[in-house]
């Protein structure tokens, strides 16, 4: 695994713990850190960053997601899918830092890692969905690029 794909799988371990027990999300990446030390320190960060950006913002990406992918409600789908989803469209979408493609492409290698065997192409179709409407939800993402922390 790419070292930055193991980042986001690191960020994706610690999102979907908090999700599972409400554990505090610090506590719980830098118990990630200690369980795997063959992330570098540059890719520490990253794993930490794209958590730092996902974790506040949780209930802002899961409205823009059920308010533009409507064909998949968000309490239908696993709590390990919505993180993946919440990573990638941090990433494109209000993060910007990392390409529409690449984000996408991740997103599917993580859901061939750590989903079951429809997820890959579920993430996919939910991410390319949330592509394709950007601009309706562009405002949204805009705002949250745009509040005080």
């Amino acid at each position: 695994m790419k070292s930055r794909t193991k980042a986001r799988a690191t960020a994706l371990q610690a999102l979907y713990e908090y999700d599972l027990t409400h554990h505090p999300v610090g506590l719980i990446l830098q118990s990630r850190f200690e369980e795997d030390d063959d992330l570098d320190e540059k890719m520490r960060g990253f794993s930490r960053e794209i958590v730092q950006g996902v974790f506040p913002i949780v209930d802002q990406l899961d409205h823009i997601i059920a308010s533009h992918a409507p064909e998949w409600p968000l309490d239908q789908v696993a709590s390990i899918d919505r993180n993946i989803i919440r990573i990638a469209l941090w990433e494109f979408a209000v993060a910007k830092c990392t390409p529409v493609k690449v984000a996408i492409n991740e997103a599917v290698e993580l859901a061939k890692v750590f989903g079951s065997d429809s997820t890959p192409r579920f993430i996919n179709g939910v991410l390319g969905s949330l592509v394709t409407k950007y601009e309706d939800y562009r405002s949204d993402i805009d705002n949250l690029n745009h509040q005080e922390p």
